[in-house]
């Protein structure tokens, strides 16, 4: 077996000493909406507005299934909370699942 030199034994040294290399910052600039949530009178239109589209686009809905009963949304939009900790106000749930369900599902207006 080979003996350490000084050298060798210093430069580890000191490589052990400098701690961890600092973090890199790195940021992420999404690319901009093309596509909006459908305006609404519904409550939900503003919250989903505020909650949904913070995390991604409204584009999103689109590739749901425009037949999705309302209990469909309604457990989309609860995986949204639990799986994926979207920042969605429990009390805020129904009018959200009320506007996606009307406006993306089957309650839709044709």
């Amino acid at each position: 077996m080979k003996t350490p030199t000084l050298l060798g034994t210093l430069a580890l040294a000191l490589a052990l000493s400098a701690g961890p290399a600092p973090a890199v910052v790195k940021t992420y600039q999404a690319p901009p909406d093309t596509v909006m949530l459908t305006p609404s009178t519904l409550p939900g239109y503003a919250k989903a507005q505020a909650v949904c589209t913070s995390c991604h686009s409204a584009e999103y809905m689109l590739y749901q299934p425009p037949n999705a009963t309302r209990a469909y949304w309604d457990a989309m939009t609860h995986r949204m909370k639990t799986v994926f900790h979207a920042n969605v106000d429990d009390a805020d749930m129904a009018d959200i699942i009320d506007y996606l369900s009307a406006t993306y599902g089957n309650k839709q207006s044709k």
